[in-house]
């Protein structure tokens, strides 16, 4: 099951809510009850107990009948006091060096319901609703960190509805996961000092409410959920990972370029990004994380980002498998061994259905490896198909990068299975496959060429490059277009290199490979050049190669 918890509204959105069931389905972790969601044309999300709505906000009705039922017997009241009232009393504690608590008003009295301060409320007052907290030990049996005791009276008063109407996240999650059945609740360590609240406002509930619901079965008597806080997750350096780092990638790079270019300000910025100036000089003092701003200036200074977020990896071009495995690695492993005596750490998600149990949770926060993912991520890529790997990289294509896309596609089937085997082996994600096809992105009169890439391969050593260029050219006039093959490309490279090796008779092979590498994409990087040509076909072939030889006989005679 899952429900979306939007009772934030300046924070909630119908976008970000989609968003995190389309990564989600992505991910191949599918729901039964729950928002019906469509995703790669599969319909996911159904109300079959029921238990919905399932989005907090359309709950209201739900928990304020709670609320109302815990004001009724003394186990919460509302409070008046104005957020600046509030204020007042925090800086005076922070000005006496003490921790700010919240006191509970004199007519308040645990049991008793106020007739005075319900008034208040029906004739509209402006309020909150604070939660009676109980003066009594408060023990979390947590499944990962063992018994975690809170003494009585360390709990405070806390808000358990806001004066917009909607609950605060802890009395909506706690009626909720009541109402539809939770049993197990695993989350971060870091809400572990919001779980006695939560178990405080069980207690509460089931003494005085009696709930009968359609989480628990008829007659069942009421059970805490099963909490497990789990370790959190770190970047190498200790940091803790978060959306925080995208905006201090960009700031270090953004800093990093204007200390080296003091034409570069925050006005120049602002017109080249399409930014407000003040968005900008804000964020570079660091009073704004805005992931907007963050991506907006790694784009113009050509700053890879680093992936945080589902979205983030989905885009980069990882598999969804590769993710989930990766992931479940991160302060778990199944205490198993492979054939060769190592710990196994490849595995699927029947896998993990299978063998994942909170036992096995580790309590030391782990580390996100970057580098091990884009291993694992390669091992995936590795071991897939030609026709997989062309049938998934295009639908990649498809939603990411159109424009390549459609070039792609225009190649054929055959062709796109050599592109494949010149770029899988290579390739960490299916990103890392676009990159070095630029040059087939690009009309045979459209793509650049590198002056120091024409300099080196072509006409260093008074123009040596440039009559291996000449010679390839003549060799591969007299190939026709059925026999247009990796295979025999590579052998007339091989055959030209042997005839012009050099003194001590080893094959000039990098020599004419760069010189036509160079001629076909203007740079000295591309595939394994047999596929490289044979993707692009004998006439584009040819036609480049003659546009790199006219271009260099133009300058020659100017």
């Amino acid at each position: 099951m899952i429900r979306i918890e939007d009772t934030d509204q300046a924070r909630s959105s119908d976008e970000s809510a989609r968003g995190i069931l389309d990564d989600l389905a992505w991910l191949g972790i599918e729901w039964d009850d729950g928002p019906t969601h469509t995703h790669a044309g599969r319909e996911i999300g159904t109300n079959s107990r029921p238990v919905g709505p399932f989005f907090q906000a359309r709950r209201v009705d739900i928990y304020n009948a709670y609320v109302t039922d815990l004001i009724k017997r003394g186990r919460a009241y509302p409070a008046f006091e104005t957020s600046e009232e509030l204020d007042i009393k925090r800086k005076a504690a922070v000005a006496a060096k003490q921790t700010y608590r919240f006191t509970r008003p004199d007519d308040v009295k645990p049991g008793v319901f106020s007739e005075a301060r319900w008034k208040r409320v029906q004739a509209g007052e402006t309020h909150v609703v604070r939660f009676l907290a109980p003066h009594e030990e408060i023990i979390v049996e947590d499944q990962v960190l063992g018994d975690v005791r809170i003494a009585p009276g360390e709990l405070d008063d806390f808000v358990i509805r806001k004066a917009d109407g909607f609950p605060t996240y802890h009395f909506a999650v706690v009626v909720d996961d009541e109402l539809m059945g939770v049993t197990h609740v695993m989350r971060a360590q870091e809400h572990l000092a919001n779980t006695p609240r939560h178990v405080a406002m069980q207690r509460a509930m089931v003494r005085l409410a009696e709930w009968e619901t359609p989480g628990r079965s008829a007659g069942a008597p009421f059970a805490h959920p099963v909490y497990a806080h789990m370790p959190l997750i770190f970047n190498n350096d200790g940091t803790k990972m978060s959306k925080r780092d995208k905006a201090k990638a960009a700031r270090k790079a953004t800093k990093d370029a204007i200390a080296k270019n003091a034409s570069i300000t925050t006005a120049t910025l602002a017109v080249q990004t399409g930014l407000a100036e003040r968005d900008v000089s804000l964020f570079l003092a660091a009073e704004s994380d805005s992931v907007e701003i963050a991506e907006a200036l790694a784009r113009h200074f050509g700053v890879a980002l680093p992936e945080i977020e589902v979205w983030d990896f989905r885009r980069n071009g990882y598999l969804p498998e590769t993710i989930t495995n990766f992931v479940a690695l991160l302060g778990w492993n199944p205490g198993m061994k492979t054939d060769d005596g190592k710990d196994l750490e490849k595995f699927d998600m029947p896998f993990i259905a299978k063998h994942f149990g909170i036992e096995r949770i580790g309590k030391t926060n782990s580390k996100f490896d970057r580098n091990k993912l884009l291993s694992f991520s390669a091992d995936a890529i590795g071991a897939m198909t030609d026709s997989a790997f062309v049938n998934r990289w295009m639908s990649w294509l498809a939603e990411y990068e159109p424009a390549a896309h459609n070039r792609v596609a225009a190649l054929g089937t055959e062709r796109q299975l050599l592109l494949a085997r010149a770029l899988r082996p290579r390739a960490k994600t299916f990103r890392d496959a676009l990159r070095p096809i630029g040059f087939l992105l690009s009309g045979d009169n459209e793509y650049t060429f590198e002056a120091a890439a024409v300099d080196k391969s072509l006409r260093a050593s008074n123009n040596a490059g440039l009559a291996l260029l000449r010679t390839m050219r003549d060799r591969l006039e007299g190939v026709g277009d059925a026999e247009w093959r990796p295979e025999l490309i590579q052998s007339l490279i091989e055959q030209v290199a042997q005839q012009n090796a050099g003194p001590d008779n080893k094959p000039a092979m990098g020599a004419v490979s760069q010189a036509v590498r160079v001629a076909i994409t203007g740079t000295t990087v591309s595939p394994g050049l047999g596929e490289t040509l044979a993707v692009l076909g004998r006439q584009s072939s040819l036609a480049r190669i003659d546009r790199c030889l006219n271009m260099l006989d133009a300058h020659a005679t100017s």
